[in-house]
């Protein structure tokens, strides 16, 4: 009980918002009378061919994002690259000020529709909240334990990766749930463009006029959304190191 209270309140409250709503919509689900439209897109295994989809899609590009933020904010964070840190700031802004399916629209353009073209646009729509916590991360660490972790011996690679890092990784990884969180939503718009996703039922109830597969595919989003967002909590608070807030 101890250890409960201890813990975060969103760590252990999300579940209750997640559990809750999931229970509402199966209660609703159940007592729902569908069209034969709404039947077959709502129908379990059409129905986890989609979210699959929608998963896959968001990881692609997360895993993208990741592996390109974090390398290149720590790189603008060294002395050698510091000055170019305001111009890849603000290109990297240039997906976030954009309207997501111009975006994803523009790309088509280039690479075609379909799951390739919605990644890269994910990729730069999502980049910016990783990249500027990475470099907000490594910032905000107290120039005097860098020095000091020089000053024991430590070359500046092993005071990155023993020192810097391990202090930024609450930051960090809250861009990462941030990005997360943008990929789940945003991915709804790659339907558009031929790629499959959970906004499959959100297009095809808006445009047949069924409301309520555009409801189960809003609730769905927002609650993958939510778990997404709960487990990148949990992967945050175990990747802290004792200490550190």
């Amino acid at each position: 009980m101890n250890r409960l209270r201890r813990l975060p309140i969103d760590v252990w409250f999300e579940p209750i918002i997640i559990l809750a709503v999931g229970a509402g919509y199966l209660l609703w689900y159940r007592s729902s009378t569908f069209t034969a439209t709404e039947q077959a897109s709502l129908d379990w295994s059409t129905l986890r061919t989609t979210i699959l989809a929608h998963i896959e899609l968001t990881a692609v590009a997360t895993l993208i994002v990741v592996v390109v933020a974090i390398p290149l904010g720590i790189a603008l964070t060294r002395p050698a690259l510091k000055r170019f840190e305001t111009v890849a700031v603000n290109v990297a802004n240039i997906g976030q000020a954009a309207p997501a399916v111009g975006l994803l629209v523009l790309f088509t353009f280039w690479l075609g529709t379909g799951f390739r073209t919605a990644v890269v646009g994910l990729v730069v729509y999502a980049i910016l909240p990783i990249l500027q916590n990475t470099i907000v991360g490594l910032r905000q660490v107290d120039q005097r334990t860098i020095e000091a972790s020089r000053g024991i011996g430590l070359s500046a690679a092993r005071t990155l990766f023993q020192v810097e890092l391990p202090l930024a990784v609450p930051v960090i990884l809250n861009g990462v749930r941030t990005a997360l969180v943008i990929l789940v939503g945003t991915a709804t718009l790659s339907t558009f463009i031929g790629a499959t996703s959970l906004g499959t039922l959100i297009t095809t109830g808006v445009t047949l006029f069924l409301p309520k597969l555009l409801v189960s595919g809003a609730i769905l989003v927002g609650l993958l959304a939510l778990v997404i967002d709960w487990l990148g909590r949990l992967v945050e608070l175990a990747a802290t190191p004792r200490g550190v807030a």
